[in-house]
């Protein structure tokens, strides 16, 4: 079937027959707004690392070298997460999704405000860059437990024909939290000196963490525990998992999702990270570079929600390998254009870059949740999601400005890289199928599938599908 041309059943699904429940509401929006918040201190962080971390917290070093030891403390979030999403995926199999999100959305909050309060080197020596760390590894451990928790909160609420939307939704908090740090960073180094953004300009986005923080938890002490969880409760008692039997089970599949899940994250740092640094020295401003990574994202977010639509209507995987093939694309042409030095041209290329890793990131969620059984969800789909960022999102910014500075500034060896990333990555996603539904059933994308199927067991093909009915991979 044509994504171009879908039958009249495909486009009547894009119009689902089952309303949201009030739960449902309330999981979408207190799952966004978490990850929005969570994101967005993610997104301040690494744009301080690419601008004036380097300046304060560094200050002994070369810029060079400044540079890659900034980059270094934005890779240790990733370094956490996987310990994020093996302890508080674990809790959340075993306790449920309501309390761990709780818990994740505080840490996160606590330790932003802390970077905002931060002394520079100058001030309190070593202490400053090995407080930034510190605080850095908690807001990766409260990532680890976030990102995946606020999905499954929210899909499985969700009805059962607009569950990879609604996991799209839980997406849009990087993009929209891109939006919402860029802008503030933008307006703040357009009205303040540069002295002035150095000695506290940069402080205001981590100190506002404190008011996003207590709304968010308001919120989502109005968000009840998942149906689903609470119906497979008797089979968590029954047969209950940790992070060793969930490896030993369906390790296979969680490298394969880590893998599938590489083009997006790749393309999304090395333009949104290692791009600020890139932007700024070559022939941009910060106020420039940080308005066109903003309008970036915010295409971005209509891209999540698009794609997160249609993945109710094809397939996860298959949107998910459309955007892996327009990052691609984005890795051959992204430095070419770039260099040009035009400010529309550059716009339209990070726009593009950052567009189609969206459009594919809205497959990612429901893909990972419907890989795993429900006493295994949570640190199956937590393992896979750290995993792909850590193996593939922390070098990023690290090893694109590494390669640039051991090859007298040439940026080919990135675009290698990038590439062969890409491609692998694309290779594995042919190889790989859709999942059951969260209940266990048989997907049927392209026709309308009433609810009461959705519970109908019967075999999918594909090797994602094999492991989330419980067969080995």
């Amino acid at each position: 079937m044509s994504l171009s041309q879908p039958s009249r059943a495909a486009k009547r699904s894009l119009k689902p027959a089952t309303p949201a429940s009030r739960q449902a509401k309330r999981a979408v929006l207190s799952g966004t707004f978490g990850s929005a918040l969570e994101w967005f201190d993610f997104a301040v962080y690494g744009a301080m690392a690419a601008t004036v971390f380097p300046k304060l917290f560094f200050n002994d070093m070369t810029p060079a070298i400044a540079l890659l030891a900034s980059f270094a403390t934005f890779g240790v979030g990733f370094l956490a997460r996987p310990l994020g999403g093996i302890v508080f995926g674990h809790l959340g199999d075993r306790l449920g999704r309501r309390k761990i999100l709780l818990t994740t959305f505080i840490m996160m909050g606590v330790a932003s405000m802390t970077i905002g309060l931060l002394p520079p080197q100058s001030a309190i020596g070593i202490a400053a860059p090995a407080l930034l760390v510190l605080m850095r590894f908690v807001q990766g451990i409260a990532l680890g437990g976030e990102a995946t928790g606020a999905q499954l909160m929210t899909m499985e609420h969700a009805p059962a024909d607009r569950r990879a939307f609604y996991g799209a939704l839980m997406a849009m908090g990087s993009p929209i939290s891109q939006v919402a740090a860029n802008l503030m960073l933008a307006v703040l180094a357009g009205v303040l000196s540069p002295d002035a953004f150095l000695a506290w300009g940069w402080r205001v986005p981590f100190l506002l963490s404190i008011l996003l923080v207590a709304v968010g938890i308001y919120i989502r002490l109005k968000v009840e525990e998942t149906p689903v969880f609470k119906e497979g409760m008797q089979e968590i008692a029954q047969e209950p998992s940790n992070p060793a039997t969930v490896i030993k089970s369906h390790g296979a599949t969680i490298l394969r999702l880590t893998l599938a899940y590489a083009p997006i994250v790749v393309t999304f740092y090395i333009v949104s990270v290692f791009g600020i640094s890139y932007l700024t020295t070559h022939g941009f401003t910060q106020s420039q570079t940080f308005t066109i990574i903003m309008i970036s994202n915010f295409l971005s977010v209509i891209a999540i929600w698009w794609g997160g639509r249609l993945a109710d209507v094809y397939g996860r995987r298959r949107i998910l390998t459309i955007g892996s093939a327009g990052t691609l694309l984005a890795a051959v042409l992204f430095f070419p254009i770039v260099n040009l030095g035009s400010f529309p041209l550059t716009l339209g290329m990070v726009a593009f870059s950052l567009v189609t890793a969206q459009f594919g990131n809205a497959g990612q969620g429901a893909l990972f949740a419907e890989a795993f059984p429900t006493h295994m969800r949570y640190t199956g789909s937590a393992l896979a999601l750290t995993g792909s960022n850590l193996v593939f999102a922390a070098p990023a910014p690290f090893l694109a400005s590494w390669l640039m500075s051991i090859s007298g500034g040439s940026t080919v060896s990135i675009t290698v890289a990038w590439i062969v990333i890409i491609v692998a990555a694309l290779i594995n996603l042919v190889l790989m199928g859709d999942g059951k539904t969260l209940e266990g059933g048989q997907h049927r994308f392209g026709r309308y599938v009433p609810a009461e199927e959705t519970t109908t067991k019967s075999p999918v093909a594909g090797l994602v599908g094999s492991a989330a009915a419980g067969e080995g991979p």
